[in-house]
C-alpha cells in the first residue's frame, strides 16, 4: 500500500501541570527536511525529538510546532530584581521632578519588559516520557492521513499503468501492419523511380532485412510491459517508503515510449505513443507525492 508525503497530525494532553500540544503537517520532498519549534522547556531534548520525526516519517519537508503550557500558580518565574530597581531609580528620579507619588508603582514595575520572566527550567524524565506519547499520537494521525491520501494515489497511477499496458497491447497488434506496409512503400517506390526489371529482388530481400531490424520494436514493447508489470508488482508491495523506486521504475517506462516513437515511422502507433507519453506524465506527477 501507497503512502502520501502530505498529511496532518495534532495531539493535546495535560499531564500533572502541563498541557502539551503537538502540530505536524508534512508536504511532499526528495529527502527529509524538518523545520522544528521548540519551547525551552525541550530544547535538552530536541535531539531525541528529531530522531523520532525522522524515524516515524522518512521523507518529506516537515512543520513540527511544539508548545508547552504550564497551568495555574505552578509555572515558575523568575523577577529580574536588577532590572526592576534600574526602572525604580529612573522613576522615584522622575518623581521627584514632577512630585508625583511612587507608592502604588510596584504592580506597574511589575509588568515592564523582561521584569517578570519564565523560569528558565527543564523537563524531567518522566514528563518527558508523557510528552512522548503526545507527540507519537500527532503522528499516529498524521501518517493515517498519508494512508488515506496514499490510497487514492494508488488507484490512479495503476489506472495510468494499464492504460500504458492497453497502449502497448494496440502496438503489438499495429506491428505487422506497419511492418507490410513499410515493405510496400520500398518496394512501390524502388518500382516507380527505378523500374522492377533494374534492381536486384534478393539484393532488395536483405537490405529490407537489414532496414526491418533497425526499425524492429519488438525488444521495447517486452521491456516496456516488463516495467509496468513491476510497477504494479512494487505499488503492491507492503514496503512503506517506495516513491524513489517507483520513480526510477517510470524513467524506464519513458525511456522505451521515446525509442518506439523514435522507431515508429507509422501514424497510428505514434498516436499510441502519443497517449502513453500522456499517462506517463500523470503519473509522474502523482509520484512525486508518494513517500
Amino acid at each position: 500500500m501507497l503512502k502520501s508525503m502530505t498529511g496532518f497530525g495534532r495531539a493535546e494532553q495535560t499531564v500533572n501541570d502541563k498541557t502539551f500540544l503537538v502540530e505536524v503537517k508534512s508536504l511532499n520532498g526528495k529527502q527529509f527536511e524538518m523545520q522544528l519549534r521548540l519551547p525551552p522547556l525541550l530544547k535538552p531534548y530536541e535531539f531525541d525529538i528529531r530522531n523520532i520525526l525522522q524515524e516515524q516519517l522518512v521523507r518529506g519537508t516537515v512543520d513540527c510546532m511544539i508548545n508547552i503550557k504550564q497551568n495555574g500558580a505552578s509555572r515558575p518565574v523568575v523577577i529580574n530584581t536588577d532590572l526592576i530597581k534600574a526602572y525604580y531609580q529612573q522613576i522615584d528620579t522622575l518623581a521627584t521632578e514632577l512630585n508625583i507619588d511612587t507608592n502604588s508603582v510596584l504592580s506597574a514595575l511589575l509588568r515592564l519588559p523582561e521584569v517578570v520572566t519564565p523560569a528558565n527550567d527543564f523537563l524531567n524524565e518522566t514528563d518527558f516520557a508523557e510528552f512522548k506519547k503526545v507527540l507519537l499520537a500527532a503522528l499516529d494521525e498524521l501518517n493515517k492521513h498519508r494512508e488515506e491520501e496514499g490510497a487514492t494515489l494508488e488507484k490512479d497511477l495503476y489506472k495510468r499503468i494499464s492504460n500504458i499496458n492497453a497502449q502497448e497491447e494496440a502496438i503489438v497488434q499495429l506491428e505487422p501492419v506497419r511492418i507490410k506496409k513499410i515493405r510496400e512503400e520500398i518496394t512501390q517506390l524502388l518500382e516507380q523511380y527505378v523500374g522492377k526489371e533494374n534492381y536486384d529482388s534478393n539484393r532488395l530481400e536483405q537490405e529490407l532485412i537489414f532496414y526491418m531490424e533497425k526499425i524492429d520494436i519488438h525488444e521495447e514493447q517486452v521491456r516496456l510491459k516488463q516495467h509496468c508489470i513491476y510497477f504494479k508488482e512494487l505499488l503492491a508491495n507492503k514496503d512503506d517508503s517506495k516513491g524513489k523506486k517507483l520513480s526510477f521504475i517510470l524513467q524506464e517506462i519513458g525511456r522505451e515510449i521515446n525509442t518506439t516513437g523514435s522507431k515508429a515511422y507509422n501514424a497510428d502507433i505514434q498516436k499510441c505513443v502519443v497517449d502513453m507519453k500522456d499517462e506517463l506524465e500523470k503519473a509522474k506527477e502523482q509520484v512525486l507525492n508518494v513517500l
